[in-house]
């Protein structure tokens, strides 16, 4: 099984977040005692043989004004040619944001995590959003996927908690075991 978690990250929340997914998916697979190459790359360095390789994929970005980083967005406009030929049909994916924003509105969080999973059904693949009963759920889960803050009152980065790296690795053990009950 290859796995793919592909990311923008602007402050490196949005990679450790990815970090914490990468470890919850690898501890599913040892718990299963399956064997999966996990790989962790910034969307820059991904290309359409990597998603067309992988089996499962997650994508993460940091809110940009109530929107996706523009380089995931270019990375999913790349793949317009795998949805022509149907590439990623029946492949498992999950998405996560992060987000700061003023106040606890989330800054477009919700809007970026549809965004996600909308291109992932686009493509015919099954997504896996966030169930509450997951650990973490109260800190940074939403049904849709994992949304951590990062952001203070102000809008400014502040950084990521623990809570927050919790329900990130349990997101990244749920993506991974639903892959494995479907393998």
């Amino acid at each position: 099984m290859q796995v793919l978690i592909a990311y923008h990250s602007d402050y490196m929340h949005t990679q450790a977040v990815a970090d914490a997914i990468v470890a919850g998916a690898k501890a599913a697979l040892a718990d299963a005692d399956e064997v999966a190459n996990v790989v962790l790359k910034q969307t820059v360095d991904v290309g359409l043989d990597d998603m067309c390789a992988a089996d499962v994929l997650i994508f993460g970005s940091p809110v940009h004004m109530g929107s996706m980083a523009w380089q995931m967005k270019q990375l999913i406009d790349s793949g317009s040619k795998l949805w022509m030929a149907g590439e990623l049909e029946g492949k498992i994916g999950g998405v996560f944001a992060t987000y700061g924003g003023y106040g606890g509105a989330g800054g477009g969080v919700e809007q970026t995590l549809i965004a996600l999973h909308a291109n992932f059904l686009e493509h015919g693949m099954l997504v896996c959003g966030f169930p509450r009963s997951l650990s973490g759920y109260a800190y940074a889960g939403l049904h849709w996927g994992l949304a951590v803050r990062t952001g203070n009152e102000e809008g400014m980065p502040e950084g990521i908690d623990e809570a927050a790296l919790l329900a990130a690795r349990a997101y990244g053990s749920h993506v991974m075991e639903t892959a494995l009950r479907l393998k």
